[in-house]
C-alpha cells in the first residue's frame, strides 16, 4: 500500500474536499481521484460517496481514519530513528500570539537554541483563533495562545501558562483630558489603537464599549504591540492590552491606566498540541522549557 494514498486520504478529510486537498498537496484533482480509487481498490471498500455536489466519507472511510493516523505517526517517528535523538535535529513549527511572543518567549527561545542548536524552529506570530485551527488540522506542532479563543477542547492537549489582567492605557496628557471611560453613552474623540479584529483583548474591550454605549472616533489596527505602545505614548490614542505588556511604561509614568467597569476580567494563555501528535525530541524540549519558565501573574 502506497503511503502517498494514505496521506491523500487524510488530507481530504482535513481539508473537507478533493479540490482543497489537491491545492494543499499541489496535485491535480485527477491525481487525487486516482489515488483514492487505488486505495479503495486495495481495501475493497468505498471510502467516499457523492451526496449532492459533495464527496462525503462512508462508514468505512470514517473507520479508516484512526488507522491512517497511527501509520502517519509511526512514519514520523521512523524519520528520526537512525539519528541521535538527543541532538534534537527535527523541525518544529510553532504558532504564538503576538503579545506572548514579545514578552514571554524570548528567554525560552534563547535556552532552546542553546540546548538544541541543530533544530530548525519555524516560529509564526499568529491570531489565536488561527493557531487553534492549525493545531487541529496538524499544520502546527505547538501553539501558545489565549484559551478564550476556544480552549483546548477534545482534540488538543496542553497546559496553562498563566492568567493575565488587562488595562486600558493612555499617555498622561490623554488621561488628563479624557479620564472617564465609565459613564455610559459618551462620544469620546479618540481612536482605539489595537491588534487585528479577532484579537482576544480587543474583542473584550469592544464589547465593553457596546455595553456602555461609548463611541470612539475610529480604530487604528496594528499587529505590533511595541508600535501600538509607541503611538499611545505619543498621544495618538488609547489601547487595551494585557497588563504585563505595559508594566515598564506604567512604572516609568510614560503610560497611565484609565479606570473602567470591566472588573476582574482575565485572559489565560495555554500551550497546546494535537493529542495525537507524536512528541519529537525538539518538541519535548520546547514544552519542558515552557513549563519551567517563570509565570507572569499580573
Amino acid at each position: 500500500m502506497d503511503l502517498k494514498y494514505l496521506q491523500t486520504f487524510r488530507t481530504i478529510v482535513d481539508e473537507g474536499s478533493f479540490s482543497k486537498a489537491a491545492d494543499k498537496l499541489n496535485y491535480t484533482q485527477s491525481t487525487i481521484t486516482f489515488q483514492i480509487g487505488q486505495l479503495e481498490q486495495e481495501l475493497s471498500a468505498k471510502l467516499f460517496e457523492k451526496i449532492g455536489r459533495r464527496m462525503v466519507l462512508t462508514k468505512a472511510g470514517e473507520q479508516l481514519i484512526p488507522y491512517v493516523d497511527d501509520v502517519m505517526i509511526s512514519v514520523h517517528k521512523m524519520r528520526y530513528f537512525e539519528g541521535d535523538l538527543a541532538k534534537c535535529q527535527d523541525n518544529l513549527r510553532i504558532g504564538v500570539g503576538e503579545s506572548l511572543l514579545c514578552y514571554l518567549l524570548p528567554p525560552i527561545l534563547k535556552e532552546f537554541h542553546k540546548k538544541a542548536p541543530d533544530a530548525k524552529l519555524y516560529l509564526r506570530s499568529m491570531n489565536c483563533y488561527d493557531i487553534r485551527d492549525e493545531l487541529m488540522n496538524g499544520t502546527l506542532d505547538l501553539g501558545l495562545f489565549y484559551e478564550e479563543a476556544g480552549g483546548l477542547g477534545a482534540s488538543l492537549a496542553g497546559f496553562p501558562l498563566g492568567s493575565y489582567s488587562l488595562a486600558l492605557v493612555a499617555s498622561p496628557e490623554i488621561k488628563q483630558d479624557y479620564p472617564d471611560f465609565i459613564t455610559p453613552n459618551q462620544k469620546i474623540p479618540l481612536p482605539l489603537i489595537i491588534n487585528e479584529s479577532n484579537c482576544i483583548f480587543r474583542l473584550i474591550f469592544e464589547q465593553y464599549l457596546r455595553d456602555k454605549g461609548i463611541q470612539l472616533v475610529h480604530t487604528i489596527e496594528l499587529w505590533s504591540i511595541p508600535t501600538i505602545k509607541n503611538l499611545v505614548k505619543n498621544n495618538a490614542g488609547i489601547s487595551f492590552l494585557p497588563r504585563f505588556t505595559v508594566l515598564e511604561e506604567l512604572d516609568r509614568g510614560e503610560l497611565k491606566e484609565i479606570p473602567t467597569d470591566i472588573g476582574n476580567v482575565r485572559i489565560t494563555a495555554v500551550c497546546g498540541h494535537h493529542k495525537n501528535k507524536w512528541i519529537s525530541p525538539a518538541m519535548e524540549l520546547f514544552i519542558q522549557l515552557v513549563e519551567e519558565c517563570p509565570r507572569i501573574e499580573y
